[in-house]
């Protein structure tokens, strides 16, 4: 099979992969959540005109300079007054007080000079100052949170004082994770001879996690057909939305995981790609379950996850954008010339004379960890690309912090 362009792996990815169905939360449980619709306000806010100030609500017209005003009550928030102010009248007011009617400015404590119930006015009062109107942030019905959104802390602010105690979101993707290899060890033992280990599922999982995903780990399935598939078979119980594997992708005697697959019923679109890294990368389906099969190689394992498995996460979630953006930087060295396929340079980044500066490790072989762990971007290098200098433009993609 020919390798498939990187697009069209990403189109095939990503083809139809809607927001998965509605649920409502509390806004304890919303944060990082995607809005499954849109938000409108409940409430106009603030509700009616409030002090921004503490001092003297006043008329303006009364409030001159020297004038002396007769004190007739206080205004604090939540304890409005209930009449109208008249002429040569003031209240004392604090800030977030309901402005009174009759009311149209406010002389700050500073400039003015108490004397008993009177207030003298020590510099005039202008209409309309120190006044916040109603509605001046948001007013009933207006929309402010917008579907297809992920949820921050600001706007969880936002829809609390927009009087919504829950909010519609879309359920949580379920991703299942398996890694395949007998040479494969958990942190923590000491492997054997020829043994490695295992460090892929940790970045793999932590990437899946920071997307909202709720990620089941299937463990580590031996180089046979049968612990393969009945990995797999678990993850169809599970019901889960995309299953994730890693190692076995390749085409080697042991790389058993696409005649896994296919024995399990999962209908294979693609299993070679034209990137660096990621070659052996495979794609497919049963029912609503999507798979992904990541190289073994770690390097390999997370730039793809994070390259396809990331966006696909993000569409599942109902987020309004889910590609990775590409970001304008110029070359920190001098690259040779690019081959067929698609390059994800792990790459440094730096800001001189207001330009980003990327410049690629100089070992980028995919079994590398120390140099992935460094890098903060990977440049994107197009196919058949020429050689390039130190100081051409390139593009990059951040890798997350």
């Amino acid at each position: 099979m020919a390798l498939m362009p990187f697009t069209d792996a990403m189109a095939a990815i990503l083809n139809g992969a809607e927001g998965l169905p509605e649920e409502t939360v509390t806004l304890e449980d919303a944060f990082h959540r995607v809005l499954a619709r849109d938000v409108a306000s409940l409430r106009t806010q603030p509700p009616e005109a409030m002090s921004a100030m503490d001092g003297y609500a006043v008329r303006a017209a009364d409030a001159t300079l020297g004038a002396r005003l007769n004190v007739i009550g206080e205004i604090s928030a939540g304890r409005p007054f209930d009449r109208a102010l008249a002429g040569g009248e003031a209240l004392r007011i604090f800030t977030g007080g309901v402005v009174p009617a009759g009311a149209d400015g406010i002389v700050i404590q500073e400039d003015t000079t108490r004397d008993g119930d009177i207030v003298v006015i020590n510099e005039a009062a202008t209409a309309g100052k120190h006044i916040r109107a109603a509605g001046v942030d948001f007013k009933q019905g207006d929309v402010l949170l917008r579907a297809g959104i992920r949820l921050t802390d600001r706007d969880l602010a936002l829809a609390a004082g927009m009087n919504h105690p829950h909010v519609p979101v879309r359920r949580r993707p379920v991703v299942a994770m398996l890694a395949t290899g007998d040479e494969l060890v958990l942190p923590g033992a000491t492997p054997g001879p020829g043994q490695i280990v295992l460090s892929n599922g940790y970045a793999l999982r932590a990437l899946a996690r920071a997307e909202g995903a709720e990620v089941i780990d299937l463990g580590i399935a031996r180089d046979t057909l049968e612990s393969t598939t009945a990995a797999i078979r678990r993850a169809i119980e599970l019901n889960v939305d995309v299953l994730i594997t890693t190692g076995g992708a390749s085409v080697g005697d042991h790389d058993l995981v696409q005649q896994s697959l296919i024995e399990a019923g999962v209908g294979m679109a693609f299993w070679k790609i034209a990137m660096r890294p990621g070659k052996p990368m495979m794609h497919g389906r049963r029912g609503a379950m999507r798979v992904i099969g990541l190289p073994g190689n770690p390097v390999s394992s997370y730039v793809c996850g994070f390259l396809f498995m990331v966006p696909l996460l993000r569409a599942l979630a109902g987020r309004s954008e889910v590609q990775h953006f590409r970001e304008a930087a110029i070359l920190g060295r001098d690259l040779a010339a690019n081959d067929h396929r698609e390059d994800y340079l792990r790459t440094r980044l730096e800001w001189q004379d207001d330009k980003l500066v990327a410049t690629p490790v100089t070992k980028q072989d995919s079994s590398l960890l120390g140099n992935l762990a460094v890098a903060e971007g990977l440049l994107v290098r197009p196919p058949n690309a020429p050689p390039a200098k130190a100081g051409d433009p390139c593009q990059i993609i951040r890798l997350p912090t």
